[in-house]
């Protein structure tokens, strides 16, 4: 029987100190609020206890951040579409920021299995002085288990509403998008890093942003495969395509670390779930 779960969670700041609060339907659960960062910061684990979806199943995720908080928000591992007898499984997350909010939304990594039929939206409300940073990190396939991508697709939607746009579909059978240098390159993890904002951002400060995301980029050796831009006075977006997550989401940590550090004079704060 197909799962639909929703999950609304909120952020107030509330004497010094941002609080979170949620309501759920279904197996969509916040565990325990962390400060490893002191009250400001409210770091936050989103779990998903069937740790995963098949055909059916549809996720409703809504984070809003009220003005004054700042919410972060990771899961304890990858989350996972698995094979479908036809029936499209869907994550919908949106993101709602107050002015002056900040949010952090750093979800591990999606594996698409051979054979899914998956459908990602993320939706992006910020209002003026609001300011996030997240990523989204997609994995085609299990190349270390020998598990290629061979069958089903992916339809990828990424949206700040009237700023910004990122749509793709990708089928395992259009193998000229997977193997053309001109699409994905035989790469099977595509991940993007983006900072939203609801003001438009000073030149010099987006031009910040990007000369960081471009050190870290070839730092790593991925300047055949990585870029960073700034489509709009609101948004950057490092890209990223690699063989396998890791080289991915290695480089969408440090850059991730690198921008908190310049916008809001934050040091690295690993979630702890991380290391566990």
């Amino acid at each position: 029987m197909p799962w639909h779960a929703r999950l609304h969670l909120s952020y107030r700041h509330e004497a010094d100190r941002t609080v979170a609060r949620f309501r759920h339907d279904g197996p969509l659960r916040i565990l325990q609020s962390l400060y490893p960062e002191g009250d400001t910061v409210c770091h936050n684990v989103l779990v998903h206890p069937p740790g995963g979806l098949v055909g059916g199943d549809t996720l409703e995720i809504e984070v809003e951040a009220a003005a004054g908080s700042h919410g972060l928000v990771t899961t304890p591992g990858a989350s996972r579409f698995y094979r479908s007898e036809g029936e499209r499984a869907v994550q919908h997350t949106r993101l709602r920021l107050a002015a002056g909010a900040r949010l952090e939304w750093l979800p591990l990594e999606a594996i698409c299995y051979s054979g899914c039929m998956a459908e990602n939206r993320i939706a992006i409300e910020a209002e003026p002085g609001a300011e996030m940073i997240g990523w989204d990190v997609t994995a085609l396939g299990l190349p270390h288990a020998r598990q290629p991508f061979e069958r089903g697709s992916l339809l990828q939607h990424i949206e700040a509403p009237g700023v910004w746009l990122e749509r793709g579909r990708i089928d395992a059978a259009d193998h000229r998008l997977l193997q053309s240098p001109l699409g994905l390159g035989g790469h099977r993890c595509l991940a993007s890093l983006f900072y939203v904002a609801g003001t438009p951002a000073a030149r010099a400060r987006r031009e910040a942003l990007l000369a960081l995301a471009r050190e870290r980029i070839e730092a790593q050796g991925l300047a055949d495969s990585a870029g960073a831009t700034s489509p709009h006075a609101e948004v950057v977006v490092l890209r990223v395509l690699a063989p396998v997550v890791e080289p991915a989401m290695r480089l969408l940590r440090q850059v991730w670390q690198d921008w908190r550090a310049e916008l809001w004079s934050l040091p690295a704060a690993t979630p702890r779930i991380w290391s566990t």
